[in-house]
């Protein structure tokens, strides 16, 4: 009696990942390749390291480390008002539609960047913007005066806010769902105050969850070219508008520098990326 192999089924589930998988290589690997090619050849197509030593001029290390701060500061208070809305939102019970109507708007706005969100601030908080105007003639406070500048680090990073608050509610706020309501009715037996519950309950299992997604907030941010560019244009030097300049300008074009500036970019944010899977791997144990 001879047993005869069954026909191989034909894989569907990963079929259907193809179109995912192609495109991948196509828009993502293939030209992270040509990224890293280009940044160890000169002009002549011979290979250097000349690229990457320039990446330790003062300019550039000075454009790296302001890209830094901003995509610091805005994930840090993108990440600490988004988990108070989605706090206020869920754990307060607010009505089923407002919800639902916070969440769709917060899925519009966290798209919403580049040329017509710096359009936007400029409209309203530029020199003769509305908000601006406002509080000069009604309430007599010129906020430029008083030293606020839209085209500068708290501006920009004011700016970038109007999207990584969205992003931070619509990432932590599955995290704050997770929270069973039986964890805090069972501290309130043992006769744990609210405040209790949150230090040594709540706020440990979301950690995880929130130092996760300011990885997530602070990658978006260090890539982000296209609103910098038009609020600021060179009067901020961050990496992504030098980056910009390597490649397109006139005066300052150097393909292969912008190659390494461009490599270096994706190393930190892939560094952020790689903390966020494994913080957010770590904190699903607790959603189960």
């Amino acid at each position: 009696m001879t047993d005869t192999a069954s026909p191989r089924r034909i894989p569907w589930d990963a079929l259907a990942v193809a179109p995912f998988i192609i495109f991948a290589v196509m828009f993502l690997f293939l030209p992270t390749l040509g990224i890293i090619g280009a940044a160890f050849t000169d002009r002549a197509g011979n290979f250097t390291f000349d690229n990457i030593f320039g990446l330790f001029t003062d300019q550039i290390l000075a454009a790296y480390w302001i890209s830094i701060r901003i995509s610091g500061a805005s994930a840090f208070f993108g990440a600490l008002i988004g988990l108070a809305i989605v706090l206020a939102i869920i754990r307060g019970r607010l009505p089923a539609p407002l919800r639902s109507a916070v969440m769709t708007f917060s899925g519009v706005a966290s798209n919403f960047a580049g040329v017509p969100l710096a359009f936007a601030f400029i409209a309203t908080l530029g020199r003769l913007g509305l908000v601006t105007i406002i509080l000069r003639t009604v309430f007599g406070l010129d906020i430029y005066r008083s030293g606020f500048n839209l085209l500068s680090f708290w501006g920009l990073t004011l700016t970038y806010l109007y999207f990584q608050i969205p992003l931070m509610m619509l990432t932590i706020a599955p995290a704050v769902d997770g929270l069973k309501k039986e964890w805090n009715e069972a501290a309130q037996m043992l006769g744990a105050s609210q405040w209790q519950f949150w230090r040594y309950v709540g706020f440990p299992i979301l950690w995880p969850s929130v130092l996760g997604t300011l990885s997530l907030l602070f990658a978006n941010a260090f890539g982000a070219i296209a609103t910098a560019w038009a609020l600021t244009g060179s009067n901020l030097n961050i990496v992504t508008v030098l980056l910009y300049n390597q490649i397109r300008g006139d005066a300052l074009q150097n393909p292969g520098l912008g190659a390494a500036l461009a490599l270096g970019m994706i190393v930190i944010t892939s560094l952020a990326n790689v903390i966020y899977l494994v913080v957010a791997a770590r904190a699903e144990r607790w959603m189960k």
